[in-house]
């Protein structure tokens, strides 16, 4: 943009010079040291005619009658008023501006032609009045034209800009959203998975030695744990590359990597919560069936990150009640743990409510989709988290019911 603007610029320029040359070369064929200096003056003027255009038809009206007065008569070089004229009609940001230039040139023909100033001899050639006041009107209303023109133009270009702004603008909004919505998926995989393996391990290498079987189950779920997480972490990154198998277009290949995410795996959250020493209670009331993959992901996500702030803060022993309520329109999910009887003000339970991403990513999935979330400590010892989540039902989906 700046190097098309520059461009016009001496474009701008160059045409500008072109048109004082022409006045000065038809100033050349006088004689007279008057109209060389009156000519010469109104080429000059005629440079700065974009800046200033009403000082410069000022000038050279002034110009054209001292010309008129010392020589009687109209002179080559007078069509510099004309192009005075046309500058301010053109380039002027007032309208008036553009009324009085018209009505100079008018008056000047008027005036030249009919013999109206005082000591010049009065002539009988009407028609010459009404045809050089005829060339003037076509001349100021085509550069009426083209100021309309080039303010149409202008316009454009600004409606352009904006739009242009306004796409980058939407642009970087969806970068960002998209960003958070890695971040939340990232962090969700990422930081169950992790807390779920820890305590796994570190529950394994207590029992080591006086209990290798637990041992050996809780290294089993550690196990399953990181697959689980890897192939989640994989799903992710296709998505962040785009990458498709050969023949499968993209909506396919986005449902075909989430469906594997979905309500089916509540059972197994609970039951990887419950090796890692949680006490938890799933009650599921009314009919699951036909939601969107992405309201089942939501879901699944929000009881999985509730599981492990669970895990982070209130530590094993801890009891934990998930219930699922699924209305027609909406689906409502609590999480609330007793904080393995530590108050809400003591210990690591003190800290859950501030820092982390886990809150911030759970809260933002459910705004997205419409809904409320809150989460606090509870009376005593304990938390509890609360989504309601709207959801809008598809007919095609199989439908899935718990007792």
């Amino acid at each position: 943009m700046l190097r098309r603007l520059l461009a016009l610029s001496w474009v701008h320029t160059a045409y500008d010079i072109a048109i004082a040359v022409l006045v000065f070369l038809m100033t050349w064929r006088y004689d007279q040291t008057d109209d060389q200096l009156i000519g010469w003056a109104m080429a000059l003027a005629l440079v700065f005619r974009r800046r200033r255009p009403m000082t410069v038809m000022t000038l050279v009206a002034g110009l054209a009658l001292v010309q008129y007065l010392v020589a009687s008569d109209v002179a080559a070089y007078d069509l510099a008023l004309l192009i005075a004229m046309v500058s301010v009609v053109t380039h002027t940001r007032t309208m008036w501006h553009a009324y009085a230039a018209g009505a100079i040139v008018l008056l000047g023909a008027v005036v030249a032609f009919g013999g109206l100033l005082p000591g010049a001899q009065a002539t009988e050639q009407f028609g010459d009045i009404i045809a050089f006041g005829g060339v003037c009107a076509a001349v100021w209303m085509t550069a009426m034209v083209l100021r309309t023109r080039r303010l149409y133009v202008a316009t454009l270009e600004d409606r352009a800009a904006t739009a242009e702004r306004e796409r980058e603008h939407l642009v970087r909004l969806a970068a960002a959203e998209e960003r958070a919505e890695i971040a939340r998926e990232l962090h969700d995989v990422v930081a169950h998975s992790l807390a779920v393996m820890i305590l796994q391990a570190d529950g394994a290498g207590y029992v080591l030695k006086s209990d290798p079987d637990r041992a050996g189950t809780a290294l089993k779920a550690i196990g399953d744990t990181g697959r689980d997480a890897l192939e989640d972490m994989h799903r992710i990154v296709r998505v962040l590359r785009g990458g498709r198998a050969p023949g499968q277009d993209e909506t396919a290949d986005a449902d075909a990597g989430r469906r594997r995410v979905s309500l089916d795996d509540l059972e197994t959250v609970a039951e990887r919560a419950r090796a890692a020493g949680l006490e938890v209670a799933l009650e599921i009331e009314g009919d699951r069936g036909g939601l969107s993959t992405a309201d089942e992901l939501t879901v699944l996500r929000v009881v999985q990150e509730s599981l492990t702030n669970v895990l982070r803060h209130a530590g094993p022993g801890a009891k934990v009640t998930i219930t699922l309520g699924f209305g027609q329109d909406v689906v409502v999910i609590g999480v609330v743990d007793d904080g393995a009887g530590k108050l809400a003000g003591s210990g690591p339970a003190a800290d859950r409510g501030t820092g982390g991403n886990g809150l911030v990513g759970m809260r933002e999935r459910v705004e997205v989709s419409g809904g409320g979330f809150t989460a606090g400590p509870r009376l005593g010892a304990g938390w509890q988290v609360e989504a309601k989540l709207p959801v809008s039902r598809q007919a095609d989906k199989p439908v899935r019911t718990t007792g």
